[in-house]
């Protein structure tokens, strides 16, 4: 559990806060991010030197557009973790940690992280698509995945070295799935259990996370089963996803995981696609209205912020994880939600 110091008053916190320092804001409330090597965030996070001249760029192609990715190198993890509480890593989603017996390129980008970040840093990890993903997209179609639901070949290769690689650096691993339409997907019950079937099978060394992204599967048999085997629910906030208030509302009002640790992910905008979300956050390095200023938005942070109180009213830990393409910029979002907490910190008081 998270104390801030006593000697830390609102007015201190919400200093830190306007630098974008946000670790020990709350002690039921840990910041980080979803990814954290954007070159946008020079001057908030990172340190003009020796960053500014040390960029790598890709090009990314999205609906028609191409875009300029310009990243810090990872070993500006360091100056992260003087920012935020936990880091989420969304890397691992695209490629297991071993391929064919051998340690895949995943594995050593892993290793660096490991080497540059502070013995204290946290980190939640995504589990491959290829062993939670039903479909995958191949070659402009999606097809039917045959390692979907494969526990042994996800234990083998991707759980046992994340779990030896991290020890007690790995607060958690989030499973997320693609958004299935009804005629297209199981009943929740059936649903069910076949995750029961998966998950019964892995190891208890680890807290699992779940975010499925089609809202008629989140019904009462999926959230009761959540209960029972101590998996915790993503409370998202995505594109075809229920508002957070309202997933609230449909977990029972309840916290499911077994250690306690809560994730709430603010990825995109309801109702905006992932392309057109990126397009509007580009380049990533200040709040866009168009993100920012909507009705959505405010109740985004208000959201957030209630789910934080009820985390502390039930003696658990909330990670909000933040997403540049919710706001235009991530550390500006977690900005905006740690004085939100503080304004009502002090009301209750």
């Amino acid at each position: 559990m998270l104390t801030p110091p006593a000697d830390r008053s609102i007015d201190d916190r919400r200093a830190a806060a306007d630098q974008y320092n946000v670790r020990n804001l709350h002690p039921h409330v840990r910041f980080g991010t979803a990814s954290d090597r954007y070159a946008g965030w020079i001057g908030q996070i990172y340190p003009e030197d020796p960053y500014a001249t040390r960029l790598s760029t890709r090009t990314r192609k999205l609906a028609g557009q191409s875009f300029e990715e310009r990243q810090v190198p990872i070993e500006s993890v360091r100056f992260y973790f003087q920012h935020f509480d936990v880091l989420e890593l969304d890397f691992t989603f695209y490629r297991p940690l071993l391929e064919d017996g051998e340690s895949s390129p995943n594995y050593f980008v892993l290793s660096n992280y490991l080497d540059h970040a502070p013995d204290d840093a946290r980190f939640l990890l995504k589990a491959p698509q290829k062993f939670f993903a039903r479909t995958l997209r191949r070659g402009g179609d999606f097809v039917e995945n045959p390692d979907f639901l494969d526990a042994e070949g996800y234990v083998e290769t991707f759980h046992e070295p994340a779990v030896e690689l991290l020890g007690d650096q790995l607060d958690g691993l989030i499973f997320q799935q693609e958004y299935q339409r009804v005629a297209d997907s199981p009943s929740p019950e059936a649903n069910v259990e076949r995750l029961d079937d998966f998950f019964s099978a892995l190891p208890s060394d680890a807290q699992y996370h779940l975010e499925l992204r089609s809202e008629h599967l989140l019904a009462d048999p999926y959230f009761d089963w959540l209960d029972e085997r101590g998996l915790g629910h993503v409370f998202s906030h995505w594109t075809w996803l229920p508002a957070i208030r309202k997933q609230w509302s449909m977990c029972g009002e309840r916290f499911t995981a077994s250690n306690d640790q809560v994730v709430a992910r603010l990825l995109t905008p309801r109702d905006m696609k992932y392309a057109d979300a990126y397009a509007t956050a580009y380049p990533f390095d200040a709040p866009v209205a168009e993100l920012s200023e909507t009705q959505q938005a405010h109740d985004m942070v208000l959201d957030a912020t209630a789910l934080a109180f009820q985390a502390e009213a039930q003696n658990a830990t909330l990670n909000i994880i933040a997403n540049n393409r919710a706001w235009g910029n991530a550390p500006d979002l977690v900005r905006t939600i740690a004085h939100r907490i503080l304004d009502e910190e002090k009301r209750r008081q």
